[in-house]
């Protein structure tokens, strides 16, 4: 079973850079696609970013839009969300996903069948 680690979160101000990383602990292979996702307290899961395998094609959320990148690494199993002028309604904890069923760039959260455990990102105002 693939296992995903997220790493990177924290409490920031408001307008404050955070960047998280994804690792795995088994072999990602390069076809997969890759996403971050999160979740506010008392609400669902919610899409933020994709990459898709080659990493050069990329989605993110409407919300999030000009402010996070999203990258990979190749051969490294790695993958990266960059997040500039945070906001307090980014408050959340995020997750990393990879999917095995597509190498496509997806928003849908029922694409993705691994799961990292989330990081803590907390910004204040």
């Amino acid at each position: 079973q693939v296992q995903l680690v997220e790493s990177g979160g924290g409490l920031v101000q408001a307008g404050g850079s955070l960047t998280l990383s994804c690792a795995a602990t088994e072999r990602i292979f390069d076809a997969y696609a890759m996403g971050w996702f999160r979740q506010a307290p008392g609400k669902e899961r919610v899409f933020v970013a994709t990459i898709n395998w080659s990493g050069d094609q990329t989605v993110s959320a409407d919300s999030v839009k000009g402010r996070f990148t999203i990258s990979r690494n190749s051969g490294e199993s790695t993958v990266h969300l960059q997040m500039n002028g945070l906001k307090p309604e980014d408050t959340a904890v995020y997750y990393c996903a990879a999917s095995t069923r597509t190498g496509v760039a997806s928003r849908e959260l029922q694409w993705y069948d691994h799961w990292g455990q989330g990081t803590q990102v907390t910004v204040s105002s």
